[in-house]
């Protein structure tokens, strides 16, 4: 092991539990041992527990799985009330401690006003009639409900209702039943789900969100009181020396309603201020909180706690560091964490753990390829959300990712295995074939690896000098650097698997090749569009490749993510973007996570980014684009340059026939996660 991470692998104590190392595989929505957000009802998990057990087995120290409600979704059933479940709980326990990790339980109050109400259920729920129909199987009042009236986060014209002071208590006597079973599970503590991220106990303890005048709001001490009770019931249930721990905000980073604040900014908190926050860890440590596992943020300011690509690594580490200094319990940090930076924070006695998420479901065995000095064998998560988190969000609309997704998060866009592990797994070929695939970008070179992997000979024919294809270009901002490393990485991959590579070789004629079967993984072509002047445009690609130079006003025609992601780098050149958008909000499109792109809104907002939503492109003139909004308006905004971004059109090399397989972009346009996921639905059936 290279030294600078030796101090990520010494031993510390949360309470009495002594932990092997100081990794902390943080929980995720959908790793929940419970499986509860299914009609079904809770039950235990096995796909989680799985996945749990192969990270144990790769030398995490310390697996808190993703939060379980005292109360399933579906049915309205107290966990407490399933005793089967807590049995089989007990039996992975045992396993799990074969492996000298140690797993808390966390255990959730609720979402209150930040619960993801989907498109489909919003309406069911905004009608008295039948919101009272459904309430049998998803009481969705008892889901809503927070310490006052207010706007849910995702539905914002749905008022949520105020929790009564009996479900208070109800809330309270499930942590410590719940507790209770857990720890008779084997289950080395618990962790209390939040004084973090805008959830219940969050909004019980934030101001600005508690408007309550009864014992649970108010005052300092009424507004932290949910949250030191469910510790003292907990405690007065399983002993003083089993370990709690707390997911705790250290910042809310919040400015108003759905606005948070930009790193670095100065701005005036609203939510929970340092000063509050270095009262409120001492008090929560003293109500009996053995450990804060601790970040930044609510779901007003969803990408302190959930942070991508656009936020810097250890993003949250300053503020984690600072509030340990008022506590004498360990603190853990979490949020773009990497190895190096921690192990150092550890070494300086700032924090005591670092705090990692999403890379386990990436590349379950990164810990392992740390410790054997593996580095760049480890796939690097890219934070896109795509496949673990892709709630999305715009303008007027509540969570508008489909139902089926919503209820499997916790997967992953670059690892299709995670998660998924029935559908996803290689297998040997029955019979090996020649296999020979179009394309070297990421879906050309992950059908190569999987084919490879199942026996199969394999070559790879790409058109130019490279391998990455489009993603090259995708990759190329300075905030891409995951990205970067994403392509390296698959470079490096390809060569240790029997596949022949042909750079700088077009493939005209798909029935010339020495092929049983043909994989097309061409991707797309970029859209144009039927104006005066288009040819005065740039293409996206051609400015993100670098093939084509811009001045410092440039309008780009399309607020999709690409057109923002590409005003986002201009803004960080010192550059003067301008976006025009014909819908009604930025990235209006499904699965590209809130976090995400509620980060790129918030930016151009806080930085007076020029955004025209509603406006469609009339002339691109010399030094002007001429537009029309929704009110009929026409007038012109000045440029140097415009470039274009308005979509893709599929682009396949040759048709789709018995033997010849289209994959990707290529077959219709998506993301990473289509295009990685559609390849291996070609590739294990080959």
């Amino acid at each position: 092991m290279n030294q600078k991470y030796e101090h990520l692998f010494t031993p510390w104590k949360v309470g009495n539990v002594e932990i092997k190392n100081r990794i902390v595989m943080c929980p995720m929505g959908g790793t929940s041992l419970f499986g509860w957000f299914e009609l079904g009802g809770c039950h235990f998990d096995k796909e989680a527990a799985k996945l749990f057990l192969e990270r144990a087995n790769n030398n995490v120290g310390l697996i808190i799985p993703g939060i379980a409600p005292l109360r399933d979704t579906f049915w309205g059933k107290w966990l407490w009330q399933n005793p089967k479940m807590f049995e089989d709980l007990k039996v992975f326990m045992d396993e799990i401690h074969k492996t000298d990790t140690k797993l808390f339980v966390q255990l959730t109050a609720g979402m209150g006003r930040s619960w993801a109400i989907t498109e489909l259920i919003a309406p069911l729920h905004k009608n008295k009639v039948t919101r009272k129909l459904i309430k049998p199987i998803i009481d969705t009042s008892h889901e809503l409900a927070c310490p006052s009236p207010q706007p849910n986060r995702w539905a914002h014209d749905i008022i949520c209702p105020e929790m009564t002071v009996e479900q208070i208590h109800e809330i309270i006597e499930a942590f410590a039943k719940t507790a209770k079973l857990c720890k008779d599970a084997g289950v080395d503590g618990v962790e209390v789900h939040a004084v973090h991220e805008g959830y219940l106990l969050d909004q019980f303890a934030i101001e600005f969100f508690n408007k309550r005048e009864d014992d649970y709001g108010g005052s300092f001490e009424n507004r932290y009181r949910f949250a030191a009770e469910v510790v003292k019931a907990i405690k007065a249930e399983c002993g003083d020396d089993f370990p709690v721990s707390l997911r705790y905000s250290v910042e809310s980073k919040l400015k108003d309603f759905c606005y948070g604040a930009m790193p670095g900014e100065d701005y005036v908190e609203v939510g929970r201020a340092m000063e509050e926050s270095e009262r409120a860890a001492k008090y929560l440590q003293d109500a009996g909180y053995d450990m804060l596992n601790a970040d930044n943020g609510t779901y007003d300011s969803w990408y302190w706690a959930h942070p991508p690509m656009y936020m810097p690594e250890n993003c949250n580490l300053d503020d984690v560091a600072h509030i340990k200094k008022f506590v004498d319990i360990p603190v853990v940090c979490a949020g773009r964490m990497d190895p190096e930076t921690g192990a150092k924070a550890v070494a300086e006695g700032r924090i005591d753990g670092m705090g990692v998420a999403r890379q386990f479901l990436t590349d379950p065995e990164w810990v392992t390829k740390l410790i054997e000095d593996r580095i760049e064998d480890i796939k690097p998560c890219i934070c896109c959300h795509s496949g673990c988190f892709n709630f999305s969000s715009s303008k007027g609309h509540a969570n508008t990712q489909d139902l089926t997704d919503t209820m499997g998060l916790a997967r992953c866009a670059l690892n299709p295995k995670t998660m998924q592990s029935k559908k996803y797994k290689i297998e040997k070929a029955k019979k090996a074939k020649k296999i020979a695939i179009i394309g070297g970008g990421i879906g050309g070179m992950e059908a190569a690896i999987v084919c490879a992997q199942r026996g199969h000979s394999v070559t790879l024919y790409e058109k130019s000098d490279k391998l990455g294809g489009v993603f090259i270009a995708a990759a190329s901002p300075s905030f891409k650097e995951k990205d970067r490393d994403l392509i390296a990485w698959y470079n490096r991959e390809i060569t240790k698997h029997p596949i022949e590579v042909k750079l700088n070789t077009e493939v005209k004629n798909v029935s010339e090749l020495d092929a049983d079967e043909v994989i097309v993984a061409t991707g797309a072509t970029a859209k144009n569009i039927p104006i005066k002047g288009a040819d005065k445009a740039v293409e996206a690609v051609d400015y993100l490749l670098g093939k084509a130079p811009v001045g410092d006003k440039v309008v780009i025609i399309g607020g999709g993510l690409t057109g923002c992601e590409i005003a986002y780098e201009l803004f960080l050149e010192g550059k003067q973007p301008t976006i025009v958008e014909m819908m009604d909000d930025l990235i209006t499109t499904k699965g590209i996570c809130l976090a995400n792109t509620s980060y790129l809104r918030d930016c151009f907002k806080t930085n007076e980014v020029p955004v025209h939503l509603e406006t469609g492109v009339v002339e691109i003139g010399d030094g002007k684009v001429t537009v029309k909004n929704k009110e009929g308006n026409i007038f012109d905004i000045e440029a140097d340059n415009v470039i274009l971004s308005v979509g893709y059109n599929p682009a396949p090399a040759a048709p789709k026939s018995k033997h010849v397989h289209v994959i990707g972009d290529a077959a219709k346009v998506g993301n990473l996660r289509t295009v990685i996921w559609g390849a291996w639905d070609v590739c294990m059936k080959l």
